[in-house]
């Protein structure tokens, strides 16, 4: 029913959401990356992050938790995410994108909350 302060449940994860890709796109930018696009929606999907990372357009997808109890955010890409996604950055890749250039695929981890949060980057995560 609620989850913080009387808000319910799914506030407050659309609020874990948020502030997990904006500490996500404040990382990748400290690592030189271009952020192209926030929360990219498309009638395939929906992105987290476009970024490009010299050449090279990073399709990013952001799993924040407060905790593990429910398993680490990696564990939450599923196949039929991945499928998802792929869909996704293919329709950017396509229709918004120069396709010359090549698409890699990142997945970012926040476990914890704000100043006690852990983020793990895995690139090239889906081959």
């Amino acid at each position: 029913m609620s989850a913080k302060r009387g808000q319910p449940a799914s506030t407050s994860r659309v609020r874990l959401g948020s502030a997990g890709e904006a500490a996500a796109a404040d990382y990748l930018h400290g690592l030189g990356y271009e952020i192209l696009v926030k929360n990219y929606r498309c009638p395939a999907g929906e992105i987290d992050i476009i970024a490009q990372d010299g050449k090279t357009i990073v399709i990013c997808e952001v799993k924040a938790r407060v905790d593990a109890r429910a398993g680490h955010p990696f564990e939450s890409i599923t196949p039929a995410k991945q499928v998802k996604l792929r869909r996704a950055a293919q329709h950017y890749w396509e229709f918004e994108s120069d396709r010359d250039r090549p698409l890699r695929f990142d997945i970012i981890s926040i476990l914890g909350t704000a100043g006690k949060a852990r983020l793990e980057h895995l690139i090239n995560a889906l081959d």
